[in-house]
């Protein structure tokens, strides 16, 4: 069910490269990848969560709402990662090239149908 919906983001997405369902705790539920040559998206993803979880704290700490999504840009990738539940985000990788508007849009549309499979 996850991976479907995962590959179905990424296939959909110029760019896309790879998409992850994951716990705060950085155990990954599902994923879906393409070959993205020397890296390792999964470790990506895993490294990320850290991160995510201090924004996450943050946020709690001065009081401006909980955490719904963050954005990073380096130089050869974006990731999204969108929360889903207090307990699960999920993650997309896209080349600098990628549309990362139509990644967001894609993410939206099925945050639903993850959040309810989780339950």
């Amino acid at each position: 069910m996850f991976k479907a919906t995962l590959e179905g983001m990424i296939n959909e997405t110029p760019g896309g490269v790879g998409a992850v369902l994951m716990g705060y705790d950085g155990i990954a539920i599902d994923q879906f990848f393409l070959d993205s040559g020397d890296l390792d998206l999964q470790l990506v993803a895993l490294e990320y969560s850290n991160v995510v979880k201090e924004i996450r704290h943050t946020a709690e700490l001065l009081g401006t709402g909980a955490l719904q999504e963050v954005t990073i840009k380096t130089g050869r990738f974006y990731v999204i990662i969108h929360a889903l539940t207090d307990e699960y985000f999920v993650a997309m990788t896209l080349e600098r090239e990628g549309n990362l508007g139509k990644g967001r849009y894609l993410i939206l549309r099925d945050a639903p149908v993850l959040r309810e499979a989780l339950v």
